[in-house]
């Protein structure tokens, strides 16, 4: 079994009511030799400096979620997407320690699957930028404004594709044209949506 990181262990002692939870989801994790690290503000594990799985905690459920969850086989069909846009990661969700008491071995099967799968350096195809649609408020902006287009451009294709989501998911036309609005200053400055 791997060591615990102390710089993690804050993270166990915070989450109430899925603490009991979290701390066997820990054990199965370190004894399948992954190196615990702290990242985006959660216990994450690694193998040779590649995320390998992660532990949430979330108000109705705790999960084990595997970045490239959507190239494992899933052979026992509990792997969830969290959202329609969510390309590579899967989740696995628990409310009982006895389900995931349960789950042990399966769960412990997924996770050397996952190290098989970074060993192996297996890429996961993701959408290009290109496949999102540019909402006709952001193309007339940046058909208008020649240095927001070179502003956009010049961001990374996730920052690109955060903003493409953002503004395409509003219904109407005038909430769009503010978002866009707003979030011109911060393409200028190179920032993604979340910077």
């Amino acid at each position: 079994m791997n060591e615990m990181n102390p710089k993690v262990d804050f993270y166990f002692e915070k989450a109430g009511k899925w603490k009991d939870h979290i701390e066997v989801l820990r054990r199965f994790v370190l004894e399948c030799g992954l190196t615990e690290e702290l990242k985006w503000g959660c216990p994450c594990y690694t193998f040779r400096d590649s995320n390998v799985v992660i532990i949430h905690i979330f108000k109705e459920y705790c999960a084990m979620l595997f970045p490239k969850g959507v190239l494992l086989k899933d052979t026992d069909g509990i792997l969830i997407q969290q959202t329609e846009n969510v390309q590579s990661a899967r989740q696995a969700r628990f409310t009982t320690v006895d389900e995931i008491l349960k789950l042990e071995p399966v769960l412990k099967a997924y996770i050397f699957e996952a190290i098989e799968v970074e060993k192996a350096g297996v890429k996961v195809p993701m959408k290009k930028t290109s496949d999102f649609a540019v909402p006709e408020e952001f193309q007339a902006k940046l058909d208008e404004l020649p240095a927001l287009k070179k502003a956009f451009e010049a961001l990374t294709p996730g920052r690109q594709r955060g903003y493409l989501f953002y503004f395409s998911q509003a219904k109407q036309a005038k909430t769009r044209e503010q978002r866009v609005e707003k979030y011109i200053p911060h393409i200028m400055d190179g920032k993604g949506i979340d910077d």
